[in-house]
């Protein structure tokens, strides 16, 4: 059994400082203003028009640029990403992969709940209850015979799992709005909060408005809140 930490990884490629992907928004949208010759080369146009569709609301342009991430979850973080139906979804298969081959470490892996302290009594039964799903699980599969789309029935949701997750920028401004308030799960913050702010410091004007408290639940906003 492996207990393994939540991760991203950002699969799209962003350009240097992200002009690109602010022109491509520029360019689309300045044919609705027939402002084609406002096109500076330097982005510095393109950082202004998308700055204003942002302020103003015009969040439609946004979805001509999109981006995919690579998220190391839990089942249950999976479970309310899938969610966001605009986006587009990649998921490790319960129902294809068998743990127990050599080629998938023969063993399960379970996310570490962040909210649960090392070395308490809740810790240990949660990694009693970790143990005791791979112990039925393989013996499901060893000796029971069974396939993985049947053995998995006795897999917890803090099974660790893979998603990749590709939407536009306007269903990312909302994944981002949602999933980052102190109100969502712990779990979820805890990948969600980090991308944004890496995303902040990639691409201007784009997130910016989108505040997240972070690591701190600061609710006050005095310290914490990060733009």
């Amino acid at each position: 059994m492996k207990i393994v930490e939540p991760k991203y990884e950002i699969l799209t490629d962003i350009s240097e400082g992200g002009i690109k992907e602010l022109q491509q928004i520029e360019r689309v949208a300045r044919v609705c203003y027939k402002s084609e010759d406002k096109i500076t080369p330097d982005g510095e146009s393109a950082k202004k028009l998308v700055g204003f569709l942002v302020k103003q609301g015009h969040e439609a342009m946004l979805e001509h640029s999109q981006l995919s991430v690579l998220f190391t979850c839990d089942r249950g973080v999976a479970n309310e990403l899938v969610r966001h139906r605009i986006a587009s979804f990649a998921q490790e298969s319960t129902r294809y992969c068998n743990y127990s081959k050599e080629k998938l470490g023969g063993e399960l892996s379970f996310v570490k709940p962040s909210y649960i302290l090392e070395g308490t009594p809740e810790w240990s039964a949660w990694g009693a209850v970790c143990h005791r799903a791979e112990d039925v699980y393989l013996y499901m599969i060893n000796r029971g015979k069974m396939r993985p789309e049947q053995a998995r029935c006795a897999l917890p949701l803090c099974l660790k799992t893979e998603i990749v997750v590709t939407a536009n920028y306007r269903e990312w401004r909302n994944i981002f709005k949602l999933r980052t308030p102190v109100a969502a799960h712990p779990q979820m913050r805890e990948l969600m909060c980090p991308l944004l702010k890496e995303l902040q410091s990639k691409i201007p004007v784009v997130f910016d408005d989108i505040y997240t408290y972070w690591p701190k639940d600061d609710q006050t906003g005095k310290g914490s809140m990060v733009k």
